[in-house]
């Protein structure tokens, strides 16, 4: 089945103009990416409230695990374009991401180390390591195919179908969006269910199990349709010729740094001695591009918080939209719904508009977008801290004996506890007597909320019904801000991301030599993993003691880049690949033919050179003939 990546000897299958093979691709990019964003979706809620790690620990992981998401991609296309061919790294690298998410399935299995069966994982680390296990296989799968399967996709297409192949791009990005939109719905309803064998709890092997389901579906169908694939054997890796050339001009500039060699008008002349002129010309392109990459790292330190930092704040949020209760982790579908809507808007209208007004609406503008979600999150954050103060609660000991209360310690008998304050969600007591027999209370606390708990004289701790005799009275109402609030800001956000992606993307393209297309698209991708490693780097580091600061800091560092990106785009000039590279195709250029012309060139000095020499000889001998006759004739006068 995988014996070959050259194209197969049979006639391509075609329904309605299009190759039946792109019909398994489609599907199995569906599948792939309901599995990532159904997995993503939940994670950062897994780390919080599974592994009970606290938010700053939980989001620098979930963003740790995003930005090698988007690191592997690289190596992936290295693998493909270098060693084996497309389709051999799609399949392999899939078995690795189907593996990564079994494992992260059976990660979040509570029975798996519940030896006391109360519902509580007793060994933590195993989980810990089978969860960081299952995201690295994960990461290595999803980055090292992401770059592989649009273009296997793409080769499936002969050159007369262009049009057909431009329909299947579109449909691609589709079945991306439904995908997503689909997983980020279903996953976190899976997750909100209760299951478990020994004790019932959030069903959080559920909600990875699914994902893990999907990925093994998704390798199925690709393989199912190798037969009908055309398969390119893999040609060599252009960024890895750009990284030679890169690495000798800058190793050779090195060797020359002294002042008696002469400067070259770019650093990258260096690399004349070694490689073509036309390449050196196409990575001073790519370079110019990528200079310009430097500050849209922090587009994405904004945007990919929405699975972190914008999740875990709407677990402080009342869900209640009336008709159904929205889950937290659910939020994240006003992304990709907003997407599907504003797309074709800012197509048909928005742009259209701006062109009818000569306006030079640039780039520039999602900076102008990404700030004001940042400032609106600010203001959302900054109300929920104010207005919804932490939960707190009191313990009234009614009962004839000292009680001890975890979380508040040992109650002497008719006395009281001090208020204490608690995280929101759910809240479990122990109290212990003691003899050393104890009783489990819970008690959902609301945000805002404050609780008086009495334990009444009657209080049997042997009772299986024990927690029910606790008298719990509420002193304080919840008092939350609804989770619509964060509409707004996901609509900033997405607006932003319209018109910041695509535009970027345009850009870039219009931008790059024909032949480097994939090394720009590396560069993107790696400014989506700086943006994450910029988050953990804030997360772990600033220890903000709240969050709407944290929120401060990232509205003015984006101030800041809007700033230097302004500046850096006004001196911007911008270039024309195709001029550039037909300049190098004109015949003085050409390597045969510069290599022709210095042969002639050789000939012709060598033909010139014989010819000098030989009349050199003639010259000689006629002179030496001449003193002869002299000498005769001076001999025959003495005579």
């Amino acid at each position: 089945l995988l014996s070959t990546d050259k194209t197969p000897d049979h006639e391509m299958t075609n329904v309605c103009g299009y190759p039946l093979s792109i019909f398994f691709i489609v599907v199995n990019e569906f599948c792939e990416r309901f599995s990532y964003y159904g997995m993503r979706a939940v994670l950062v809620l897994y780390f919080r409230y599974f592994l009970k790690w606290d938010d700053d620990l939980a989001t620098s992981i979930y963003h740790t695990f995003v930005a090698l998401c988007y690191l592997t991609p690289i190596l992936g296309a290295i693998v493909a374009d270098s060693w084996l061919g497309k389709f051999k790294t799609i399949v392999y690298l899939s078995i690795v991401y189907t593996l990564g998410q079994v494992v992260m399935a059976v990660s979040a299995i509570h029975d798996l180390t519940d030896t006391d069966m109360d519902g509580v994982p007793n060994n933590m680390v195993v989980h810990v390591a089978l969860s960081m296990t299952g995201l690295l296989l994960i990461a290595l799968g999803t980055g090292g195919i992401k770059p592989c399967v649009a273009a296997f996709g793409g080769d499936q297409f002969e050159d007369h179908q262009e049009k057909q192949r431009s329909t299947f791009f579109s449909i691609f990005y589709l079945s991306i969006n439904a995908g997503s939109l689909l997983s980020t719905i279903i996953t976190p309803i899976l997750r909100a269910q209760e299951c478990g064998i020994h004790s019932q709890q959030k069903c959080y092997p559920l909600a990875f199990g699914v994902p893990a389901a999907l990925m093994v579906v998704a390798l199925i169908v690709f393989i199912s349709g190798s037969s009908m694939y055309t398969k390119t054997a893999p040609k060599g890796n252009i960024m890895l010729e750009v990284c030679k050339c890169i690495g000798f001009a800058i190793h050779n500039r090195f060797r020359h740094r002294s002042k008696k060699f002469p400067k070259r008008e770019h650093w990258m002349d260096w690399a004349d001695e070694k490689y073509d002129k036309l390449l050196v010309a196409q990575v001073k392109m790519v370079l110019k591009v990528l200079f310009l990459y430097i500050p849209l790292p922090m587009f994405w330190t904004l945007f990919d918080q929405q699975g972190s930092r914008w999740t875990l704040q709407a677990t402080t949020m009342d869900g209640d939209f009336g008709i159904t209760v929205i889950q937290p982790d659910q939020m994240q579908t006003v992304n990709p719904i907003l997407i599907l809507i504003m797309v074709p808007v800012m197509d048909s209208v928005i742009y259209p508009l701006i062109k009818k007004c000569h306006l030079n609406f640039t780039w520039l503008g999602f900076c102008s977008l990404q700030y004001g979600s940042t400032l609106f999150l600010v203001l959302v954050d900054f109300s929920i801290d104010i207005l919804n103060l932490v939960p707190s609660r009191m313990f009234v000991n009614g009962f004839g004996a000292a009680l001890n209360v975890s979380f508040v310690g040992t109650i002497e008998p008719l006395d009281i506890s001090n208020y204490t304050n608690i995280k929101q969600g759910p809240a479990e007591f122990r109290i212990t007597n003691t003899g050393g027999q104890s009783c489990l209370y819970n008690k959902q606390m609301g945000f805002g909320s404050s609780f008086t708990f009495v334990i009444p004289s009657t209080f049997d701790i042997q009772s299986s019904n024990c927690k029910q005799a606790i008298q719990a009275v509420e002193d304080i109402k919840p008092n939350t801000i609804h989770m619509g609030w964060q509409i707004p800001q996901y609509f900033l956000m997405t607006s932003g991301e319209v018109v910041f992606s695509v535009t970027g993307l345009e850009f870039s393209y219009s931008q790059a030599p024909s032949n480097m297309k994939s090394v720009l698209q590396a560069g993107w991708l790696l400014t989506v993993a700086v943006g994450n490693i910029i988050v953990l780097i804030v997360a772990e580091a600033a220890q903000l003691p709240d969050q709407w600061a944290e929120y401060i800091l990232f509205a003015s560092l984006l101030v800041l880049v809007c700033i230097i990106f302004g500046i850096m785009s006004y001196f911007y000039t911008y270039t024309d690949p195709a001029e550039i590279e037909a300049r190098f195709a004109l015949p003085e250029y050409d390597p045969e033919e510069k290599k022709k012309k210095k042969d002639s060139i050789v000939m012709e000095w060598k033909d010139s050179l014989k010819r000098k020499v030989s009349g050199s000889r003639k010259r000689s001998n006629s002179s030496k003939g001449s003193d002869k006759q002299d000498n005769d004739e001076l001999k025959q006068s003495r005579m």
